[in-house]
């Protein structure tokens, strides 16, 4: 008897530990495909599960940030999805490459085009590629909102705030690591770059000459001794015509 009860007790316990410990593994997410360093470019996945058991996720919502702007967005194609990338102009152009832009997108939107989705049970993942990311900041926050075929709309759009718990729908935050110094198009990278072609093509300069003028001493010596060779024979065949000359008179 004791051993059930406690065996029951244990299985209640577990129970509940999954309940209250599930949501956190079920909200909406984003990490990034290697790293997401400030200033450079990167490709992100925003994972989306399916929280219901009677209905599938039909469309996704991604909100980016108004006070980090990021200039270019592409979408990866992905089969029984219909993408939709919103852009809206800037209160402050961006500089980009030495250029001004004046918009950046401002939103992404999946749409389920076979009807499909995602469905109970499964996740799925929504890749971007964004840059160049902002500098002056150490996250993203991105606000989604999950769409479900029985046109419930879950926002995933609560910020996580410091020394409280993590809220019931917490918005997907991207944390960016620190510049590399190696950015996409930047200046830096362009100058180090003319540098090492510059310094090889001196390298190559200075290797030649040395090698050149070596390969004309080899062959102006190697002339000299065929000359030599073919005097030395030429003197063998006349001393043997002289000494056969003498000592038949």
């Amino acid at each position: 008897m004791k051993a059930s009860r406690i065996a029951a007790v244990t299985a209640v316990a577990g129970t509940a530990v999954l309940a209250v410990s599930s949501p956190a593994f079920a909200h909406v997410s984003v990490q990034p495909e290697g790293t997401a360093a400030k200033g450079g470019y990167a490709v992100i996945d925003f994972k989306v599960p399916n929280e219901r058991d009677d209905a599938s996720t039909t469309k996704v919502e991604v909100n980016f940030p108004a006070d980090h702007p990021i200039a270019s967005v592409m979408p990866q194609p992905m089969a029984g999805w219909k993408i939709d990338v919103t852009k809206s102009k800037l209160a402050k152009p961006l500089e980009m490459h030495g250029e001004k832009i004046g918009e950046a997108v401002t939103k992404v939107t999946w749409t389920a085009s076979d009807g499909k989705g995602i469905q109970p049970g499964y996740f799925q993942k929504f890749p971007l590629s964004v840059g160049a990311l902002p500098e002056n900041t150490d996250e993203l926050v991105f606000k989604a909102l999950q769409t479900y075929s029985n046109k419930e709309v879950v926002r995933w759009i609560e910020a996580q705030q410091k020394g409280q718990e993590e809220p019931e729908n917490p918005a997907p935050v991207l944390a960016l690591s620190a510049a590399t110094g190696d950015h996409h198009g930047t200046a830096a990278a362009e100058d180090a770059a003319a540098e090492t072609s510059a310094k090889t093509e001196t390298t190559a300069a200075d290797d030649s000459g040395p090698s050149g003028g070596s390969d004309t001493t080899a062959r102006v010596l190697g002339i000299v001794g065929i000359v030599v060779g073919a005097a030395g024979v030429a003197y063998g065949v006349l001393a043997g015509r002289r000494r056969s000359t003498g000592s038949e008179a």
